[in-house]
C-alpha cells in the first residue's frame, strides 16, 4: 500500500552525516539544528542529547515528508506524513507508528478518520468513498470491518454486523422512502458446495455487495427471500494497509 517502505528510512547511528546547529556541553546535538543524513534524507528541527526530540521536519529522499513531533528519534505525538504516492496521514503517532486518532487520505481521495493501532485501522472509525459518496461507520479490527457497523449510501443504508470486511449475520436495509428490510447475511462456500455434493443447483442471485470478498446473499425471514441486486449495489472494497 501507500506507505510500504516509506517509513524505514532513517540515519545510520554509526555515521551521523552532516550537521549544523546547537550542541550541549558533551558535544551532542541539542537544541535547534539541521542534519543531512548519509542516505540523503534531511532533518531540520529540535534535538535533545543527540536525538531528534520535539518538533521537526524530516524529508525522505524518495519524496516523502514528515512534519511533527519526535521523541528519541521516533515519530511520537502529533504529526503529518506525506507519502510519495500522494496519500497523507494526519494524527497521532506512537513509537514511529500510526496509533491513536488520525485521518488518512488515500491517493484516490478516499478517507478514513478514526482510531489506529500499529499502523492499522483499529477501533471506531469512518471510511468515506470519494467516487460514490458512500461511507462505512463502525468497528475495525486490525484493518478490517468487524462487529457492529453501518454502510451508508445515497438512498439507503445497511446496519448490522461485519466479519472480515463482509456483512455477516442479522441486519437490515433502511431505505430513504421509509421502509426497512430485515434479514440475515449468509456466506456461500462455492468451492465445496454443489460439485462435492453431486448437485448442480443454481447459485444465489444476490451476491455480496462488497466486491473482492466472500460470496454471500441476504435472506429475508423464514422464506429465505433474497434482496434484489439493484438494492444491494455498494462501493468498492476498502484497501488494506
Amino acid at each position: 500500500m501507500s506507505d510500504v517502505g516509506s517509513e524505514d528510512f532513517d540515519d545510520d547511528q554509526g555515521y551521523l552525516g552532516e550537521y549544523e546547529g546547537d550542541r550541549n556541553e558533551a558535544g551532542e546535538r541539542h537544541g535547534v539544528g539541521r542534519a543531512v543524513l548519509p542516505n540523503g534524507d534531511t532533518y531540520q528541527g529540535m534535538y535533545e542529547n543527540g536525538k531528534r526530540s520535539g518538533q521537526g521536519t524530516y524529508r525522505f529522499k524518495n519524496g516523502a515528508r514528515y512534519i511533527g513531533e519526535y521523541y528519541q528519534n521516533l515519530k511520537h505525538g502529533q504529526g503529518i506524513f506525506y507519502y510519495p504516492d500522494g496519500s497523507k496521514y494526519e494524527g497521532s503517532w506512537v513509537d514511529d507508528q500510526r496509533q491513536g486518532h488520525g485521518l488518512y487520505t488515500y491517493p484516490n481521495q478516499d478517507t478514513y478518520e478514526g482510531e489506529w493501532v500499529h499502523h492499522q485501522r483499529n477501533g471506531q472509525g469512518i471510511y468515506h468513498y470519494n467516487d460514490t459518496g458512500s461511507r462505512y461507520m463502525g468497528t475495525w479490527v486490525m484493518g478490517k470491518m468487524e462487529s457492529a457497523g453501518e454502510f451508508i449510501h445515497l438512498n439507503h443504508r445497511y446496519q448490522g454486523n461485519f466479519l472480515n470486511n463482509n456483512p455477516s449475520g442479522p441486519g437490515k436495509y433502511v431505505f430513504e422512502i421509509g421502509c426497512e428490510q430485515h434479514g440475515e447475511y449468509l456466506q456461500v462456500d462455492q468451492t465445496a458446495s454443489d460439485e462435492e455434493n453431486g448437485k448442480h443447483g443454481k447459485a444465489p442471485k444476490s451476491r455480496s455487495p462488497y466486491p473482492g470478498h466472500g460470496e454471500g446473499y441476504f435472506s429475508i425471514g423464514a422464506s429465505g427471500e433474497e434482496v434484489p441486486q439493484q438494492l444491494l449495489e455498494c462501493c468498492c472494497a476498502v484497501p488494506l494497509l
